[in-house]
Formats: structure tokens, C-alpha cells, sequence
């Protein structure tokens, strides 16, 4: 029996880029369709079933930041979007809308396959993970639909909140490093700064503590990091 290629959506406006990378992909194995804009890039999404997404921020018709918010109503696919910028907002902010990485452009054509790889084989492992729903206390966290709980009210979360919230809960009493944070949310790779991690939890403390100025539930260790208790 033919094993089934994953199937990875490339969208980038420079001809030279789409044609570098599809080639580069196809002979490693993987299945490759292309777009040219942001608004092609995310009917593609819906009907293609990609992997994968390989997204351009600068993009005509919708530029990236916004086709990445859009194809996240609707789908979990991981993302690494490119980037010619060096702005952290710009990251930080692709991240927030659920991109999983980032790569910056001009950038190393075997560093840009080893993160596809290791992207999609961690995507791989989270699906054959059988998922459990964590409750402590008022906070109840269901992986497998994606649903917070506070206090009997559904709380809306952006997937790397979700991510965050996540391993803290199933580390309950224990710290876990801001390292640890940083390549299990975000990936070993992640090249961005360590203040990602402080704009996240100030965002979580928001959306699930009383009193976000004194948290109970996500409690900063200094020096180490955190740790989340009932």
C-alpha cells in the first residue's frame, strides 16, 4: 500500500520562493499546493486539507497576519509563517493569532526543513495523544474540544494561550521553567524573546484570575518560573 504524503500549503507572492520551496518539499517527500495571496491562501486552507501551512505575512489582496486569524476560525493546522521583518510586534503578534512559528527571511534552506519536519511531527504526536479534561476547581480545561471553563463561564482563548494554560495545568503544584514554556509552546526552535512568555501570562491572569494583579492561580516563582495551583 502507497503511504499517504503529507500535503503542506506554500503561499508566498515571490515566484522565485514558491518555486524554491515546493521543489525542496516534493523531494522530501511531501505534497505541495501553492498560493499567491492572502485570500486564495485561505479558501486553499479549507479546501485542500493541508498539514501544513507555509504563510507569507506580506501578502496582496490580505496580507498574512490577517489570512492566518482567518484560517484559524476554522481549522488547528499548524503554521510557520515568513517574514522579512525584524519588528517583534510583527511576530509576537503572528503568534498570538495562532501561527506556531516563525521563520525570517533570507533564511537557511536546511534549517527551514528541519523546522518543517519537526513541526509536523509534533502536530502528529498531539493527535495520537489521548487527551484528558483538566478541572481544578473553577477552572476547567477540555483539550480535545478546546474549551475553558472559569467558573461555569466559557472563556474565549488564542491557541498559544491554550497551549500555556495547558502545561501548566497538567504540571498542577509543579514550577515549570520559562525554558520549558518556550520549547514546549512554542517550539525548540523559537527564536523569539523570552517576553513572549510574560505578555501570554499577563494575558491568561486576565481571563482567569479574580484579581490579575494578585494571582492564585498562575503564580510567577522568580528566577525559575511558573506554576499553576487550584
Amino acid at each position: 500500500m502507497t503511504e499517504t504524503k503529507q500535503k503542506i500549503l506554500v503561499v508566498d507572492d515571490e515566484v522565485s520562493i514558491v518555486r524554491t520551496l515546493r521543489f525542496n518539499l516534493e523531494r522530501n517527500g511531501y505534497e505541495v499546493c501553492t498560493a499567491g495571496d492572502g485570500r486564495t491562501a485561505v479558501s486553499m486552507a479549507s479546501a485542500e486539507c493541508p498539514d501544513l501551512v507555509i504563510l507569507d505575512i506580506m501578502l496582496p489582496l490580505m496580507d498574512g497576519i490577517e489570512a492566518c486569524k482567518q484560517i484559524r476560525r476554522t481549522s488547528n493546522v499548524p503554521i510557520i509563517m515568513l517574514t522579512a521583518k525584524d519588528q517583534e510586534i510583527d511576530k509576537v503578534l503572528a503568534l498570538e493569532l495562532g501561527a506556531d512559528d516563525y521563520v525570517t527571511k533570507p533564511f537557511s534552506l536546511h534549517e527551514f526543513l528541519a523546522r518543517v519536519k519537526a513541526r509536523l511531527r509534533r502536530n502528529d504526536v498531539a493527535n495520537q495523544a489521548r487527551e484528558r479534561v483538566l478541572k481544578f476547581g473553577d477552572i476547567h480545561l477540555d483539550p480535545e474540544r478546546g474549551q475553558l471553563l472559569v467558573r461555569g463561564e466559557e472563556v474565549a482563548l488564542a491557541p498559544k494561550e491554550f497551549k500555556l494554560l495547558q502545561l501548566l495545568m497538567e504540571n498542577e503544584g509543579r514550577i515549570v521553567t520559562r525554558q520549558t514554556l518556550l520549547d514546549k509552546v512554542w517550539g525548540y526552535d523559537f527564536e523569539g524573546e523570552q517576553q513572549t512568555i510574560n505578555v501570554h501570562i499577563r494575558w491568561l491572569r486576565e481571563k482567569i484570575e479574580r484579581d490579575p494583579t494578585h494571582p492564585n492561580h498562575i503564580v510567577t516563582v522568580r528566577g525559575r518560573g511558573y506554576v499553576f495551583r487550584a
